[in-house]
């Protein structure tokens, strides 16, 4: 059980960028977040937009800008993606030398502090930094591309990290990030989750805003 109100947070990834303002119109700044996938093609297999883009989207939203930085050395671009619009700043566990710096540094910008773990990381190496975060983020597809099927066993953190919460009484918001639609959500609901990133299952549905509308009713219920 989740006592945290669901946040649904369409992926900016999955966007027409040529159609902006008109995408990003579908979401409710009063529960939808937007999730900005940021990709270095040093960390992960793709490239894809830098503070430039999050500053355009931060003009048109007044949602909450989490931003995941899939990139190596990502210390180095806090400050400039703080200065862009971002509210959260995620970064990756597998990225970092010195975790614990990287989370002060966010958090020494104002922003709230997020920390990711790829499918093939345990929880285990995670656990020690969760007293530090406002956000730890599972992902339940491998990081680099959209449109990836979910992995169910990536669930298994997903309630390690809830149980943790509950039993230390921390504050932080668990996310999922990857091939969620209505039955994932809800399973990721089921196991603790409190953030769900909708990227393809969202933008590139037929009718994004029923899409976005069952996504929500799917974690509510």
């Amino acid at each position: 059980m989740s006592a945290r109100p669901p946040i649904v947070a369409p992926s900016l990834l999955a966007a027409d960028l040529s159609r902006l303002a008109e995408e990003l119109a579908l979401l409710d700044p009063a529960r939808d977040w937007l999730h900005c996938d940021v990709m270095d093609h040093h960390f992960v297999p793709n490239l894809t937009f830098g503070p430039i883009v999050v500053s355009a989207a931060r003009k048109l939203t007044t949602a909450t800008l989490d931003v995941h930085l899939m990139m190596e050395r990502p210390w180095l671009m806090v400050e400039e993606f703080r200065r862009a619009g971002a509210d959260v700043i995620t970064v990756h566990l597998e990225a970092c030398r010195e975790t614990r710096e990287v989370l002060r540094q966010i958090r020494a910008t104002g922003a709230k502090a997020g920390l990711a773990i790829k499918p093939g990381t345990p929880f285990a190496a995670a656990a020690p930094y969760l007293p530090d975060l406002d956000l730890f983020l599972v992902m339940t597809v491998e990081p680099g591309f959209g449109g990836q099927a979910f992995m169910p066993d990536m669930l298994d953190k997903v309630t390690a990290a809830r149980d943790l919460r509950e039993r230390q009484r921390l504050g932080f918001v668990i996310e999922v990030d990857g091939g969620i639609v209505e039955d994932t959500a809800r399973a990721a609901r089921a196991a603790g989750a409190d953030v769900f990133v909708a990227g393809n299952g969202v933008f590139r549905a037929p009718d994004p805003r029923a899409a976005l509308a069952g996504i929500r009713a799917a974690v509510a219920s």
